[in-house]
């Protein structure tokens, strides 16, 4: 389906994605130079003629050490477009970086996503597509339009296409994940349990109860985020304990970092499967247990509905052919 007057810009975070995306649309990614200065300045130069054209450009937020070089690289390319004429400038992020910090959890805490969101705005963005917000309230920080895609469809045609759904129950982690499993649940037509978790500090569970009967049940975990995977990890455990036959884990954004591998190769986990909103097949070749959901269609058709300034809400509940 070639487009006309779209131009597809990969940063350095994820251009695998970007080009799956221009694939899909039938087109080109746009020539870009994004190189880093011997101080590590980033310097942009855009390879062709943006004035008046319709820009996307594809920026995930991701890294264990570069997610802030990742960021100012967006800020910058956003920048260099709107110096270059570009008619309009859209960020697709697809996972949104510092979206866990969303409120002031604690006193002179910063509310990094807001600040994120100002400069967005600031650098000249018109439009941002993220998909599964780790909080929906975020899309009000900003004063520009924000589609929050959602990864549930693609997630449901995975299920009933590689698992034993029918003898299956849905997982929440937590009690924040309890609205998207519920939702996951009604859409299959099955039930839901809920794992309270008890934290001591940042990315350590000391305890975990579940609530609901999982007793030979396939249980398979939703969730928005997989960072380190201990969560993950001790919750399978929960779940076995508790008389289920196995555990998959389906989250959306598979950041995986620290020791994430040997958390999932070491757990008793069946499989965690990912979106690839963030990349990772470099880490397949350590972890057998992972495996990929594509959402390059989403993004594209998304961009296409844009474009043509059609309702991109068919998309919430259906996945692109």
């Amino acid at each position: 389906m070639a487009v006309n007057s779209i131009k597809i810009l990969a940063g350095n975070s994820h251009p695998k994605l970007a080009k799956k995306i221009a694939e899909r649309l039938g087109i080109e990614v746009s020539r870009i130079g994004v190189n880093q200065y011997s101080n590590q300045e980033t310097a942009v130069t855009i390879g062709e003629s943006l004035r008046d054209e319709d820009v996307y450009i594809v920026q995930t937020g991701c890294g264990e050490n570069e997610i802030n070089d990742y960021l100012m690289e967006l800020l910058i390319m956003i920048r260099a477009c709107k110096t270059a004429s570009a008619r309009r400038i859209t960020a697709v992020m697809p996972n949104f970086p510092y979206a866990r910090q969303d409120r002031k959890d604690k006193s002179r805490a910063c509310i990094s996503a807001k600040l994120v969101a100002n400069l967005l705005q600031k650098a000249g963005a018109d439009h941002v597509i993220t998909i599964d917000l780790h909080a929906s309230q975020i899309q009000g920080f900003f004063r520009i339009p924000v589609d929050n895609l959602y990864a549930e469809p693609s997630v449901l045609k995975y299920i009933k296409e590689n698992l034993p759904w029918k003898e299956s129950i849905i997982i929440s982690p937590d009690a924040g994940g309890a609205k998207r499993a519920a939702a996951l649940a009604d859409s299959l037509d099955l039930n839901f349990a809920l794992i309270h978790k008890e934290r001591q500090k940042a990315n350590e569970v000391s305890r975990m109860v579940l609530v609901g009967d999982v007793t030979d049940k396939v249980c398979i975990i939703v969730d928005d985020m997989a960072d380190t995977c201990g969560t993950l990890a001790k919750a399978a455990d929960t779940l076995l304990e508790n008389g289920s036959k196995s555990v998959v884990a389906i989250v959306t954004h598979g950041i995986l970092s620290g020791n994430a591998i040997d958390n999932i190769n070491n757990s008793k986990l069946e499989r965690v499967v990912c979106a690839d909103t963030v990349p990772f097949e470099d880490k397949k070749i350590f972890c057998p247990k992972l495996d990929t959901i594509e959402i390059a269609p989403t993004l594209a058709e998304a961009i296409r509905r844009l474009h043509n300034g059609e309702s991109v809400s068919y998309l919430f509940t259906n996945v692109p052919i």
